[in-house]
């Protein structure tokens, strides 16, 4: 399994009322001062994020949220950033007390069914007032759910939560999928195409390139890592033939020409799409770049934040090939991170995600569940690259040999 960075880890959020003590709760599931507690009714404004290791499972991050039930302006942003969180976590965690359970809980529930994520319920503060055993059975029967009756003055130890996170907790979460693992073997060569421009971070590789070599390694497989301009000299002296190449989706009409036609060539971009995304949706969607219309505006959904070059990728060199392609008069909206859409999703005609290598999987499918929900055309990076420079039908090739209908797929496509 690859090592995850902080935001790779799975992500559990604690919810509930104001001052029904989620952040008592989160300092007794760490065993430490994490969160601030007041019994002011709003400490928690903002989701806060910690670190937790749980023994013999690994790290996970926990979202300390802003109450339910806030109240104001300011209070219903405060809800409306709580709510956003949903399509962030693994698994979520609803705290009620004192018996208190309405509205507010069941519009919360309703989310995490819409955004299909497992959830149980703690009731609090039992030290002060028990769960009402009626009320538990109701809760447990019409949302097929488990409530836990504790207080965490009272109680001793969490290791009951510990272990019922671990059974519920989506095995997809934290249990990494293998980006090559199905198409390589013991001892194949794996060439691996990496620009070193403008837009790589200075000392190190991007993270999709770093995530590739380690998945070829712990293949028993052989990587060889080399520039674009470096290509042709090895393949001419070497004669070293890859199973496999992979490049920057960027340079893919220059790897196109240099690689020969009989060597699968894909792109880093691709292989994220495949392990991350909904790979069947980019598929029936990426055709559709040639079905734009003159007008029709483009969302491009990036996962993370970062310094914009004057030839960015999705700012810059993705509407230019794409506008290139179509010969149309298009608009282009980019939202980085976890920023809020500026426009309603059915103003989109296409929606094209990055590679998603700093969120989690379901943290991307979640961003594209909006847009595939209401018929909407989505993708990605790598894929609209390939398709509008003349070679999707390569890039894609390699993930589609797996049966006769995938095969017959590629051929229609």
């Amino acid at each position: 399994m690859m090592k995850k960075g902080r935001e790779l880890k799975p992500h559990i959020g604690i919810y509930g009322r104001r001052n029904m003590g989620k952040s008592s709760f989160i300092n007794k599931l760490t065993g430490q001062n994490t969160a601030i507690v007041s019994k002011i009714s709003g400490t928690t404004t903002d989701p806060v994020k910690k670190s937790l290791e749980i023994t013999g499972f690994g790290p996970v991050i926990l979202i300390d949220t802003a109450g339910i039930d806030d109240t104001g302006e300011l209070g219903k942003q405060r809800v409306d950033k709580t709510f956003e969180t949903i399509k962030l976590i693994d698994l979520g965690i609803l705290i009620i007390s004192e018996n208190k359970f309405g509205q507010f809980e069941k519009q919360l529930i309703t989310e995490f069914n819409n955004y299909a994520c497992p959830f149980f319920m703690v009731h609090n503060k039992s030290d002060l007032q028990t769960i009402n055993k009626k009320l538990a059975k109701e809760i447990q029967e019409k949302f097929k759910t488990k409530i836990f009756d504790l207080s965490t003055i009272k109680t001793s130890n969490f290791e009951f939560i510990i272990e019922y996170i671990k059974q519920i907790i989506p095995e997809s979460s934290y249990k990494t999928q293998s980006l090559l693992g199905d198409i390589i073997s013991y001892g194949d060569i794996v060439l691996l195409i990496t620009p070193i421009d403008i837009e790589a971070p200075t000392g190190r590789m991007i993270l999709p390139q770093v995530q590739a070599i380690r998945d070829i390694l712990d293949n028993d497989a052989i990587a060889i890592v080399l520039k674009e301009r470096e290509v042709d000299a090895f393949l001419r002296k070497t004669k070293i033939k890859p199973k496999l190449v992979v490049t920057d989706s960027q340079i893919f009409k220059k790897a196109d020409a240099s690689i020969p036609k009989d060597i699968p060539l894909t792109g880093f971009s691709v292989v994220l799409a495949r392990m991350k995304g909904n790979f069947q949706k980019y598929l029936e969607g990426t055709p559709k770049i040639s079905d734009l219309k003159d007008n029709d505006r483009i969302l491009l959904l990036e996962s993370c934040t970062h310094h914009i070059a004057c030839d960015d990728i999705g700012k810059v060199k993705i509407p230019r090939w794409i506008t290139n392609f179509t010969g149309k008069k298009l608009y282009f909206d980019v939202v980085s991170g976890v920023d809020k859409l500026k426009r309603n999703i059915n103003d989109y005609s296409m929606v094209i995600q990055c590679g998603g290598c700093m969120i989690t999987q379901k943290q991307l499918k979640n961003r594209l569940k909006l847009a595939i929900d209401v018929g909407i055309p989505v993708t990605n990076y790598g894929m609209t690259i390939a398709y509008v420079q003349g070679i999707y039908n390569r890039a894609i090739a390699p993930f589609l040999k797996q049966n006769k209908e995938d095969e017959l797929l590629i051929n229609y496509l």
